[in-house]
């Protein structure tokens, strides 16, 4: 395991309206789903502590490919969202080909 550097606290690291938490602010400290909606109407309490990012209505399918190596190197090349990105080809590409059938 790396050993994490230490760091000493400079002048500027120091933020007055936000100090460092004591273990007396830690024993203090309640959770979000009891705090948020004694501050908020219910509705936005309830919006603001469902977790993730919502769903989308249409989702793609899960599906294994099989695609030349230069393919994929080619497109993870290109950084995150490369498989988006092979997404966009391929509907780009149904644009002006009809696939054929094979059944």
């Amino acid at each position: 395991m790396a050993k994490l550097a230490k760091r000493k606290t400079t002048a500027e690291m120091l933020d007055d309206d936000n100090p460092e938490w004591t273990a007396e602010d830690f024993s203090k400290a309640r959770p979000a789903t009891e705090v948020l909606p004694e501050i908020f109407p219910n509705a936005v309490a309830d919006v603001m502590l469902k977790r993730g990012r919502p769903r989308k209505e249409v989702t793609k399918a899960p599906v294994n490919i099989r695609l030349s190596p230069d393919v994929v190197e080619a497109f993870r090349a290109t950084g995150r969202g490369w498989q988006t990105r092979v997404d966009e080809a391929l509907k780009d590409w149904l644009k002006s080909h009809k696939p054929a059938s094979n059944h």
